[in-house]
């Protein structure tokens, strides 16, 4: 199970923090990213996300990973903030998310501003809703329930039902990286993505010490 602290499950990239890279670090970054995403989409096991608060672009993204997403009743923003900030969504981040969101009306979630947990249930980002107070507890019963079933026929579902997703997000990689660039300095020349994000951090009560993702450099 995997869950956040404070206000917020993710508060997605720390883009003033990034802001400053060039080009070839960023794209290391935006690498190592998709990596770790592609890992936990990939996990052998049954993951249950407990979406505490704020789950916004990239942390949004990590909540769609998990094979169930169970989301508190809270005034919490969720959902892809991208398409506001000026920036593109690869096709290998994309194709995972849209195979987690089942909901007849999932189209529409990638051009709307992050909504609150209700509707994010009703467009497939959550499959459940409970009570701030009750949401660990449920969420752990989920994963428990998951953990007992056998585990080899589990595995073997899983992987069946990921594997052309993980295979579509290695294919054309290198060229799908490049067009994402193309948007983030497109949007951090303008200043748009930064400027955006401290606006939408400030609108959202989003402190600086919640999660952000941030991966640091190897070595």
């Amino acid at each position: 199970m995997i869950t956040g602290q404070g206000s917020a499950f993710c508060a997605g990239l720390d883009l003033p923090a990034l802001a400053d890279l060039d080009r070839q670090t960023m794209r290391g970054f935006i690498q190592r990213f998709s990596a770790v995403m592609l890992r936990i989409f990939e996990l052998p096991i049954p993951l249950v996300a407990a979406v505490n608060g704020h789950a916004v672009a990239g942390g949004c993204v990590l909540a769609l990973q998990a094979d169930v997403r169970i989301g508190a009743d809270r005034d919490a923003r969720i959902g892809l903030n991208e398409t506001q900030l000026g920036i593109g969504l690869p096709l290998r981040w994309w194709k995972r998310c849209v195979g987690r969101c089942p909901a007849p009306p999932w189209p529409r979630w990638p051009w709307k501003p992050p909504g609150l947990a209700r509707e994010a249930l009703q467009l497939g980002l959550l499959h459940e809703v409970v009570p701030e107070a009750d949401l660990l507890t449920r969420a752990l019963e989920r994963a428990t329930t998951l953990a007992a079933l056998p585990p080899a026929g589990l595995r073997m579902v899983k992987e069946s039902l990921r594997k052309p997703a993980a295979a579509a997000a290695r294919a054309n990689e290198s060229a799908e990286s490049e067009r994402w660039l193309d948007t983030w300095f497109s949007a951090t020349r303008s200043g748009s993505s930064a400027k955006r994000s401290r606006a939408s951090r400030s609108r959202l009560g989003v402190r600086r010490d919640v999660p952000v993702v941030s991966l640091p450099g190897r070595g």
